[in-house]
């Protein structure tokens, strides 16, 4: 069969492939023969439906499913059957939590640390602070009486201060007699109100600060060796273990009519590195100097040090035994430099001699224009209360922090082993005085309540 010449077929054509168009006239060719072609080369053959035209619903959409029931077997709709609705959202109990007897029945056993409001009869107010307020409650349960201590946020949107944190932590670590103890912790929360949180304290009578305010109430000397020595206890625990309470004053320090004192209001407590020296090289870890009541404040934190540790807490020590037998604060400054100038005429103005490096401090504004020199008077003004009282006292309010003694070294003081030995708080007692225990239970009501 002979071919005519054609031209090159046109560049569109697919892949380049293009056959001769036969003649108008010639009749068509006859369909080339059927070649069997192996599975996998099977045309397959589609049908398009006709496209109708869709009509908007009126009807809102079924929402999305919620995430965590994607992984469920949803049931499937035949085509032609009506749409199935939406299952139900899963509602949540308005029950957050077991009930104590729910919990024993369940586990055999209830969990403390997380109590209920509902466990406690709430009865007065005691008192309030900047930090929360305090009132008396007695629990269900056992019948004590208890105080609670709500917090107070003063930012709701920034959530629970870092103070009241903090201080949950160290005394949910902190074990001791001498040292206050949370019982329970009451998260309420309420459908208009915030969330409230209370922590539950045992119930103490009076704090040392009311009492020395109170002209009625008479400290013997055994009772003041008896509160100094479990001061001294609890503080020697707190520093052995790492914490520093930096608010030590009277009137954080609760008493029972037992005779039993502890130490209070961890607010502004914190744990310290005991490696950290006083006025060391700058990339030693630093802490706030805005600590600590100024009555009570150590120099060094007046001169504006923040390297430092358990030292501050024994400069209020001090304080509160010079405050127990004078029944009014010692050192009451109405400024930083009114303070300090307070502290260098009882205690001396410091020198490099016995206080080395000491102007090294930053200090505070007009502290370097102190040009008169005072002589220590700690020994000449409390002469009258005893040789190891002086002694103690003496030690107690040094103003080098190096040189100023440890709460261990002040149990071993010969203050606790002279005559009179501290009282026997079995015998000696608020509870079992007669003549002290009326005029304590008159003044119940009219003393401050710090936790």
């Amino acid at each position: 069969m002979d071919y005519v010449a054609t031209p090159r077929p046109p560049h569109d054509a697919p892949y380049g492939l293009h056959s001769p168009p036969p003649p108008p006239s010639d009749p068509p060719p006859p369909p080339p023969p059927e070649r069997s072609l192996p599975p996998e080369h099977q045309p397959i053959s589609f049908t398009v439906p006709s496209k109708k035209p869709v009509t908007p619903k009126l009807s809102r959409s079924p929402p999305p499913l919620d995430p965590a029931q994607a992984t469920k077997d949803i049931p499937k709709t035949e085509p032609g059957t009506p749409d199935q609705p939406p299952p139900p959202p899963l509602k949540r109990s308005g029950r957050t939590r077991r009930s104590r007897k729910e919990e024993e029945l369940a586990y055999g056993r209830t969990f403390p640390g997380c109590g209920s409001i509902h466990d406690y009869d709430i009865t007065t107010k005691l008192g309030e602070g900047t930090f929360g307020e305090v009132h008396k409650a007695i629990q269900k349960a056992t019948g004590k009486v208890v105080a609670l201590k709500r917090i107070l946020m003063h930012n709701e949107k920034e959530g629970m201060p870092v103070t009241a944190l903090r201080e949950i932590k160290i005394l949910k670590a902190l074990k001791h007699p001498c040292i206050i103890n949370i019982i329970d912790m009451i998260v309420v929360r309420g459908k208009g109100s915030p969330v409230s949180v209370h922590m539950v304290f045992p119930y103490m009578d009076h704090d040392l600060a009311g009492l020395l305010e109170n002209e009625r109430v008479k400290l013997s000397p055994s009772h003041i060796k008896l509160y100094m020595r479990q001061l001294m206890e609890g503080t020697e625990y707190m520093h052995r273990n790492h914490i520093l309470h930096r608010d030590m004053k009277a009137a954080n320090l609760l008493i029972s009519n037992d005779g039993s004192l502890k130490i209070a209001d961890f607010g502004l407590a914190r744990t310290f590195d005991p490696s950290v020296a006083i006025d060391t090289a700058s990339h030693r870890r630093r802490y706030t100097n805005c600590v600590v009541t100024r009555w009570y404040r150590p120099p060094e934190l007046l001169l504006g040090a923040r390297q430092y540790g358990a030292e501050i807490d024994i400069w209020g020590i001090g304080c509160v035994l010079g405050e127990m037998f004078t029944r009014k604060p010692i050192l009451p400054g109405n400024s930083d430099l009114d303070q300090l100038d307070k502290i260098w005429r009882l205690c001396g103005t410091p020198n490099q001699h016995t206080w080395p490096d000491y102007d090294a401090l930053p200090g505070c504004e007009g502290v370097k224009r102190f040009s008169e020199s005072y002589p220590r008077r700690v020994k000449h003004m409390y002469e009258s209360l005893g040789k190891e009282t002086c002694d103690l006292l003496d030690k107690l309010l040094t103003c080098n922090p190096r040189e100023r003694i440890t709460a261990a070294e002040a149990l071993d003081h010969d203050y606790f082993w002279t005559d009179p030995l501290p009282a026997d708080p079995k015998k000696w007692g608020f509870a079992h005085h007669s003549p002290m225990i009326i005029v304590y239970r008159e003044l119940t009501t009219c003393f401050r309540f710090t936790y």
